[in-house]
């Protein structure tokens, strides 16, 4: 990514912080729960400033570490079933009113089912420790149909570790959470970066495919 568009996401960050802390400074748990149930419904509000700062309210004494790791993971199980819903139950309207414009078609949908089909369990469990993927991960599998129940399950174990382990950290590191935040960043840059460079690894082989197809009659 250029530095300038890095610099533009850092400020933007910075700001997100700031609410978000100021939410859970003002709300507790209850604010907790309702800035991880945004986080899983595809909105982009960052888990590590979140969580590390209940981290440090813990250190504080204002409530327990498992009281914050059930509430989070409580909202992001919430947050993803109302992405999962939108996700399966506005396949149709997606393909039939606006696939046309979006470039998505029933073959498109047909692949998305079978990948999920294939892969989707370690797509849902690994992603839910991962910045950034883990925000969006539930909208495709709920296009793919894959098993509510099942997502479910996958779902909450896979946000236990992650809510866990940014607790923890901003236990341990008391006041100087938001140092270790402002290394976190970095930690999503990267993985921004790499799917950036996956998407446009996937746009150029399938338009080589495409080509090699319009080129395959002529021959």
């Amino acid at each position: 990514m250029p530095l300038s568009a890095i610099l533009v996401a850092a400020s933007m960050t910075d700001k997100l912080a700031e609410w978000v802390t100021s939410v859970v400074g003002d709300l507790g748990l209850p604010g907790i729960f309702l800035l991880m149930t945004l986080e899983s419904m595809c909105v982009p509000v960052p888990s590590e400033p979140t969580m590390l700062f209940a981290g440090f309210n813990v250190s504080e004494g204002t409530y327990s570490f498992w009281a914050v790791v059930a509430v989070a993971v409580a909202a992001n199980v919430v947050g993803s079933w109302i992405a999962y819903g939108a996700g399966r139950f506005g396949r149709l309207e997606l393909i039939e009113r606006h696939g046309k414009w979006l470039h998505v078609k029933p073959s498109h949908i047909e692949w998305a089912d079978r990948w999920f089909e294939r892969y989707g369990d370690a797509a849902v469990f690994f992603s839910r420790m991962l910045p950034i993927v883990r925000t969006f991960i539930s909208l495709p599998a709920g296009v793919a149909r894959m098993p509510f129940w099942r997502f479910t399950v996958l779902t909450t174990l896979g946000c236990i570790p992650w809510m866990a382990a940014l607790t923890f950290l901003g236990l341990k590191v008391g006041e100087n959470w938001e140092d270790l935040r402002a290394y976190l960043h970095w930690l999503d840059y990267t993985v921004l970066a790499a799917i950036v460079a996956g998407v446009v690894w996937l746009t150029v082989r399938w338009r080589r495919a495409r080509t090699r197809a319009a080129d395959a009659p002529a021959g």
